[in-house]
């Protein structure tokens, strides 16, 4: 009996392991396509002399992930603090873009 008990929490555990795997391929390819425009914009805002940063639109965005994060019952802490990541490495390649 306890082997089966075993045996049943490995397969649950190898479906969820499974399911992680594949949403963690579709974080990868989602922040690769995003940052595929956020380097276009970068090169825009270098050919047009704008600023790398947007604060106003920064600000914003991060209260809209905010709420997003609420509605999937996902810590804001944790949304707010990964989009800042993000930012910073996209104001980061926008400098790279305006020297």
């Amino acid at each position: 009996m306890t082997q089966d008990v075993t045996t049943r929490a490995a397969q649950i555990l190898a479906g969820h392991r499974e399911s992680i795997d594949r949403l963690d391929a579709i974080l990868i390819y989602t922040l690769g396509e995003r940052f595929k425009h956020t380097q276009a914009v970068g090169r825009l805002k270098a050919e047009h002399d704008l600023p790398p940063s947007d604060p106003a639109r920064e600000t914003q965005q991060i209260a809209r992930l905010e709420d997003l994060a609420l509605q999937a019952d996902l810590d804001p802490e944790f949304a707010k603090k990964f989009l800042r990541f993000v930012i910073d490495e996209v104001i980061r390649h926008h400098e790279q873009h305006q020297s």
